[in-house]
């Protein structure tokens, strides 16, 4: 199989590169700075170092996802994520620097930088959940959707303000972001039910992420609860959002965004799941060890992150792409998956069908078209964008890939492997279409020859008895009148019965004759060329039939030499004809000629050629009939005499 390539381009339009590489570097800069800083002040574990996790988790997380977005679509959302990573880094940066300068008096900036922890978070977290529910979507905002901006955007700066100059209840200052956040996690909901399928894919995930981020909130506003319960749950919840943005990004296509997405998840996901990781292990160790074991745990945490990340990586590495590119990366699943179609597709055609809507789905493409010789078998999606097209050894496979995007060497090389499975769905289809073929000639061959004996009864035999019934009533009535003539009339329609009699003979011996089973072709037409000399038309035979001469191009080679003989005894005028049987190489020749008339110019395929042809093609042979020199025509049959089924004598000549 060929590939014929398409210029790939890029995948989204309208980036800004320079601003999305700062935000990028900012983010990761102030989150590895306040680690930096963090260390080296060595704290004792408390709920504020849980809130310090989530602000570097968060900064990595949509810092890198804020840098590989903007680059390729400036766009309210990857703005806002922008926003939610510098923010929290601002924040850690913040908190680290002032445990730092507990141990570190002289430190500086320790006044301008302190009040930034409890407030710089704010404006970018908020608006995660509160704004950006309303904002994922592939079109123009509605009013509904533009009222929903302004309610978060609104709540958005009500928490910031009230937190960080006044000394509102809490509960007064959760209640509007709860509100908000639910509402607009009910609205994403509402959209999933209602909009048409190719715009509701993974707004589920969205409308579930934004309601845990909204409900991770509740416990600030509830007091007396365990000091870890709410870090803890702030640090779940801002590892799941981005992975529930991405399901929606990804399922509708949205921004052409594929290929950056995916390492903006690889990377966020292995920030998130580390950093729980040293965490977890960082308490436990802590709890186990005395209590001025906090290096010893910190040192335990640090060993054990380092020993996780080649093979977290690996397993995130793994699990990203299957989300991104679906599962045709997975060549082996993605071909299992396809086999399944096998056991229970009910056609041919209908298993096409599911093979190519498998790798449609399997790769993630807008398109997948099965074709051959110009014939569209099997089509999945509507194709908008150019096409990939791949030459199969039965047909063609084409696909495009969504809008804005393009097919990447790795989408590709899973393409490449998944064809193979498609090319077997076109063998299935070609041996279906095959035997469907061969039981309609076998159907019409059946049906001739039900004609021939129908018509041979019916305009034959029938009329002859009908004729003999009646001279037998005529010799009756004769018998007592005048029994010489009676007698003269009895002779004459015996003479007719033993003609009819051996018009059934010539009839089954040109259907099967036994001889033809028992002795050989080559027995059987010269058996053919003495019954018809008995009659005055002359048969040459010259045979020389192969040892092994299957049974089935033995009876095929004999119906052609019968019709063939017919027609020449019936239309040529000549005196008789000549058969010669003869093999070259792997093929059977039977050949029949007369010096006769010869067929006219406005001539037309009777029966008995359709009969010829059909039974030739049977056996996997043709046959032609061409013009004799000076004059006459000759019926060339040629057949593959290959034993596929028990064989019958050869026979002599």
């Amino acid at each position: 199989m060929t590939v014929a390539h398409e210029n790939e381009g890029s995948a989204g339009t309208g980036g800004t590169q320079v601003p999305a590489a700062v935000v990028a570097v900012l983010a990761w800069a102030l989150a590895v700075v306040s680690v930096v800083v963090f260390a080296a002040a060595r704290p004792t574990l408390d709920a504020d170092q849980l809130f310090f996790l989530v602000d570097v988790v968060g900064a990595a997380v949509y810092g890198t996802v804020t840098g590989v977005v903007l680059a390729r679509r400036v766009h309210p959302v990857p703005i806002i994520t922008a926003v939610a990573a510098i923010g929290p880094g601002i924040a850690a940066l913040s908190y680290a620097w002032s445990r730092l300068a507990l141990v570190r008096p002289e430190l500086p900036f320790v006044g301008a930088l302190a009040p930034l922890q409890n407030s710089a978070w704010i404006p970018g977290t908020l608006a995660l959940f509160l704004v950006v529910p309303w904002l994922v979507r592939d079109g123009t905002l509605g009013q509904l959707e533009r009222i929903g901006v302004a309610a978060g955007t609104v709540a958005t700066v009500w928490f910031w303000w009230a937190r960080t100059y006044t000394d509102t209840a809490d509960l007064w200052l959760v209640l509007p972001v709860v509100v908000v956040g639910f509402l607009a996690a009910a609205h994403v909901l509402w959209r999933r039910r209602t909009a048409p399928a190719a715009e509701s894919a993974g707004l589920g995930w969205l409308a579930l992420g934004a309601a845990l981020m909204t409900a991770s909130y509740i416990p600030l506003a509830v007091p007396g609860l365990p000091w870890m319960l709410t870090p803890l749950i702030h640090l779940a919840t801002q590892a799941f959002y981005p992975v529930a943005i991405l399901v929606v990004v990804l399922r509708q296509r949205l921004w052409g965004l594929d290929f950056a997405v995916s390492r903006a998840a690889l990377a966020g996901s292995l920030v998130a799941v580390l950093a729980a990781g040293y965490l977890v292990v960082a308490v436990t160790a802590s709890l186990m060890l005395p209590t001025d074991g906090s290096v010893a745990a910190q040192a335990i945490a640090a060993t054990a992150v380092a020993l996780a990340v080649q093979p977290v990586r690996s397993s995130l590495t793994r699990r990203v792409h299957r989300l991104v590119y679906g599962d045709g990366i997975d060549s082996v699943r993605a071909v299992q998956n396809l086999g399944r179609h096998f056991a229970g597709a009910g056609t041919p055609r209908r298993l096409l069908g599911d093979l190519t809507a498998g790798i449609g789905t399997a790769l993630r493409l807008e398109s997948v078209t099965v074709s051959r010789d110009g014939e569209i078998l099997a089509r999945w999606g509507e194709p908008t964008s150019r096409a990939e097209e791949m030459i199969l050894d039965s047909g063609t496979l084409t696909v495009t890939a969504p809008p804005g995007e393009a097919l990447g060497p790795r989408s590709l090389r899973a393409l490449g492997e998944l064809a193979t499975v498609v090319e077997a769905g076109l063998v299935v289809l070609r041996s279906a279409e095959e035997l469907d073929a061969a039981r309609h000639q076998l159907r019409e061959a059946r049906l001739e020859e039900r004609r021939t004996i129908r018509r041979e009864l019916h305009d034959g035999l029938g009329p002859s008895l009908a004729g003999i019934r009646l001279g037998l009533q005529g010799a009756r009535n004769l018998a007592g009148t005048d029994p010489k003539g009676a007698l003269e009339l009895i002779d004459a329609l015996l003479r007719e019965l033993d003609h009819q009699v051996e018009g059934v003979r010539e009839l089954s011996r040109g259907l099967l004759p036994p001889v033809l089973d028992e002795l050989g072709l080559v027995a059987a037409v010269d058996e053919l060329a003495g019954i018809h000399s008995n009659s005055g038309f002359t048969i040459d035979v010259d045979a020389d039939a192969p040892a092994g001469l299957s049974r089935a191009v033995a009876a095929a080679a004999y119906g052609i030499t019968v019709e063939a003989v017919t027609n020449a005894r019936r239309h040529s005028g000549a005196r008789g004809c000549t058969v010669r049987i003869h093999t070259t190489g792997d093929l059977l020749t039977v050949e029949v000629s007369d010096d006769g008339r010869g067929r006219g110019p406005d001539a037309r395929a009777g029966v008995g050629t359709h009969s010829m042809r059909e039974r030739a093609r049977d056996v996997g042979g043709v046959v032609d009939i061409t013009e004799a020199h000076p004059h006459g025509t000759v019926v060339r049959a040629r057949l593959p005499w290959t034993a596929t089924s028990p064989a019958v004598p050869a026979g002599e000549s």
